[in-house]
């Protein structure tokens, strides 16, 4: 499938291979190393395709959040997209500084570890959120997804950081997109076990299949969509372990306290001398933005289309899987293409085609397309929505895959815990303007198509800051 996993042999190897020892640290990694490594993609995607797209966040807004007994999807939303905008206030102002610790103390290994166990319980703990729900069950619920919000974000920036370390620059790109298209790989299998045997139509009980919910799930209790928090727990706890077996870690700092309270002044420092590294300032800002968009479409793209086409956990999911086999391809065409035409004009086109796709989405309703009427009861909407949403997971996952290496051609030499924790704050200083201005605007119009819209903004001014960043051609 991906390259550099189809010969098993577990040995190190030369400066040609694939898998080449890092320019940063110059040591050589072993395959067993670098497929320990993607598996942690293929071990946390599951939560992003489930829980923040697909299945829980979609029920958390049209079954969970009511108005007088009824649910209410348009609050639902409001509410989701408060909570993802606390999480990402939180993220960003402590991504840099963990970022810049673990430089210090050396190992990437036991930050993961320790922001793991507070991912699998907070995000197991999302079966207890019952249609319906009280108000404090409610809060419990956003409280539960923004702590797994966070759990899953910190592992995943200390994760990245230790990418230069496994291959060369030149590979760096095929890397990235490989472990994203593993990623999209797990998260299909795990959408696809879900629909098949566990969500179910409410309004006939049964799943995609046909079949009653496997393990006497309750299809009133909306069981089948609730039981994906345990079901991203066992997944992730499961498959991180190839990555604390195989990958190895950064040698521990012989005095890290002197060394942490160094690393935190250089970040300071590093701070500070920002504006004047004009490619690295505008990497960091336009990222900052069309991340913080591309989150937007992930987070929103189920709850709009189970409020405004009025689509099942089944729809939702089919949606999901078409457009995680798209993310697949986009993965892969993405790594390819770094070499080919450079990291920066995939990183371009794959705005573009987003802004296409949102575009798509925000003109379509459940009688028109393209702001266009259509006859009552017309399947078209349904078609085009599939439609953006190939697109959307195409170009999201090449976008994902190409900014990776992309910042490491800003990042200097044994700084990557450093710019990689910059890259996550960039990635979340304004993570909450995506959310918060959908929840606003949702709320201020009372429409979720209008509250869409601040998507199409963020993705157009990601793209012109890119324009001073430079890139290995």
């Amino acid at each position: 499938m991906a390259a550099g996993l189809d010969n098993n042999k577990e040995q190190a190897v030369d400066a040609g291979d694939p898998i080449s020892g890092a320019e940063e640290t110059g040591s050589r990694v072993d395959r067993k190393g670098i497929v320990g490594w993607m598996f942690f993609d293929w071990a946390a995607q599951p939560f992003h395709t489930l829980i923040i797209t697909f299945i829980f966040a979609p029920y958390f807004a049209s079954a969970v959040v009511t108005s007088d007994g009824v649910p209410d999807p348009v609050k639902g939303q409001e509410w989701w997209g408060y909570a993802a905008g606390i999480g990402g206030l939180i993220i960003a102002f402590m991504s840099p500084i963990l970022g810049a610790l673990s430089d210090a103390t050396g190992p990437r290994k036991p930050w993961i570890f320790g922001f793991s166990v507070l991912a699998i319980i907070s995000v197991w703990s999302l079966w207890y959120v019952t249609p319906g729900a009280s108000h404090h069950l409610v809060m419990f619920g956003l409280a539960a997804f923004v702590v797994a919000l966070i759990g899953f974000e910190f592992a995943a920036v200390f994760n990245n950081a230790m990418m230069p370390g496994l291959v060369s620059r030149e590979k760096m790109g095929a890397l990235s997109g490989n472990a994203w298209a593993l990623g999209y790989c797990g998260g299909l299998i795990c959408l696809t076990f879900v629909l098949l045997l566990l969500a179910s139509n409410p309004d006939t009980g049964k799943t995609l299949a046909g079949l009653d919910p496997v393990f006497g799930l309750n299809p009133a209790e909306r069981e089948g969509d609730r039981a994906v928090g345990p079901i991203t727990a066992i997944w992730y706890l499961i498959f991180v372990i190839p990555l604390f077996l195989f990958t190895p870690d950064s040698a521990k700092q012989v005095r890290v306290a002197g060394a942490v309270r160094r690393s935190l002044h250089e970040l300071a420092t590093t701070l500070k001398s920002l504006p004047h590294e004009k490619s690295l300032f505008s990497f960091l800002g336009a990222s900052m933005l069309y991340r913080d968009a591309l989150n937007g479409l992930f987070t929103f793209g189920g709850i709009y289309a189970s409020g405004v086409l009025g689509w099942t956990s089944i729809q939702l999911g089919v949606f999901g899987i078409i457009a995680s086999i798209a993310g697949i391809f986009g993965c892969v065409l993405g790594g390819w293409s770094d070499n080919k035409i450079g990291t920066k004009k995939v990183v371009v086109i794959s705005i573009i085609i987003l802004m296409i796709a949102c575009t798509i989405l925000i003109s379509t309703g459940p009688d028109e397309v393209f702001f266009t009427s259509l006859a009552t009861g017309s399947s078209l909407p349904d078609m085009v929505f599939y439609a953006g949403g190939c697109l959307i997971g195409a170009a999201g996952g090449a976008l994902q895959a190409a900014s990776r290496p992309l910042l490491v051609d800003q990042a200097k030499p044994g700084k990557m815990g450093e710019a990689f924790g910059l890259y996550a704050l960039s990635g979340r200083a304004t993570a909450f303007i995506a959310p918060l201005s959908i929840a606003f605007v949702t709320g201020l119009f009372d429409n979720q198509r209008i509250g869409i819209t601040p998507v199409l903004m963020l993705f157009a001014l990601g793209m012109l800051l890119l324009i001073p960043v430079r890139s290995r051609e």
